[in-house]
């Protein structure tokens, strides 16, 4: 069903969230309802210095289902915090203030307030333990999930990484042919039920040129088997291909989605294409959560200067769900 509210967890107090969500409502208009989670006094601080000016209603979660929702105020879930909050923008505060967002949030969906969720940048290292690799591993925590995915999507080209926030030198350890066999149905079946298309995967190697000097060969040991075995079940995807070719215009335009082996082998290649014009999808949820593709951007905090295209994809992609 259409038109169910989108829940905007704000994310970082100390990004450039605010910036680049008052251009975005400054030039496109939504059906769906949008409600903010963050706090009043942030967005209040926040609209004065970019003068963005709009009446912002309080919501409160306890009878936020009996009421009608217009996109011509700011409707927000008002996270209520301590008067030093703006002098201690710490860890501790942070962690504390984006848990009680994104508590808030999981409550409201499991009453089934909505299915749409998005987060604006956050900054992992003030937020996370060692227990997640990333945002996309800390919401699909909450909901059980552990068949998930991350797709960097672009209705053109996507992207999807096999191990997300891994470091390298771990990469080869994750690399199974259960995670490659889940991960290939994964993409596959989320391409039907939420884009509506079928999915044309080209799969990644993992080592340069898809050649190895040991003995053990991921490329045709593990990667090649698992590719084989997809296609006999109809799943149209092929590889392995080397990474350093397969995003050359005339081997990428064979594929929507590129299935790559670690992180920076194919969303770094993804964002030279696109740029801002990209979204982060959780794949595996049973809800739709995406989150703008990139940081908080600290550097560009209260400068005006920041493009807010990747979010307004984001609202996009969720107000057509």
């Amino acid at each position: 069903m259409k038109n169910k509210p989108i829940l905007i967890i704000a994310g970082d107090p100390n990004s450039i969230f605010f910036e680049i969500f008052f251009k975005t409502l400054k030039t496109r208009t939504f059906k769906s309802p949008l409600i903010l989670i963050c706090s009043k006094k942030i967005i209040i601080d926040q609209m004065r210095l970019f003068d963005f000016k709009k009446k912002i209603i309080s919501l409160e979660i306890e009878n936020i289902h009996k009421k009608n929702f217009s996109n011509k105020t700011l409707n927000i879930i008002d996270i209520k915090l301590k008067t030093n909050f703006f002098k201690n923008l710490k860890k501790n505060f942070i962690k504390k203030y984006l848990n009680l967002s994104f508590d808030i949030a999981f409550k409201l969906i499991s009453n089934g307030f909505t299915y749409k969720l998005l987060n604006g940048p956050i900054n992992k290292k003030k937020f996370l333990n060692k227990k997640y690799f990333g945002v996309t591993e800390y919401i699909s925590n909450n909901f059980k999930k552990k068949n998930i995915g991350m797709l960097i999507y672009n209705k053109e080209l996507s992207a999807c990484p096999l191990t997300t926030h891994l470091p390298l030198k771990d990469v080869s350890k994750s690399l199974t042919t259960k995670l490659l066999s889940k991960k290939i149905e994964l993409i596959d079946f989320f391409f039907k039920k939420h884009l509506k298309r079928k999915a044309k995967i080209g799969v990644t190697g993992l080592n340069p040129h898809c050649e190895s000097i040991s003995k053990f060969n991921e490329d045709d040991s593990i990667i090649a088997p698992v590719i084989k075995n997809k296609i006999k079940k109809g799943i149209n995807v092929s590889g392995p291909f080397s990474a350093d070719t397969i995003f050359l215009k005339s081997n990428r335009k064979k594929f929507n989605v590129i299935l790559g082996m670690y992180h920076d082998q194919v969303i770094g290649p993804l964002k030279t294409l696109f740029e801002y014009d990209a979204i982060n999808v959780t794949m595996g949820l049973p809800i739709l959560r995406v989150s703008p593709d990139h940081g908080p951007n600290i550097k560009m905090i209260n400068k005006n200067k920041s493009n807010p295209l990747s979010l307004i994809r984001a609202l996009e992609f969720l107000d057509n769900k």
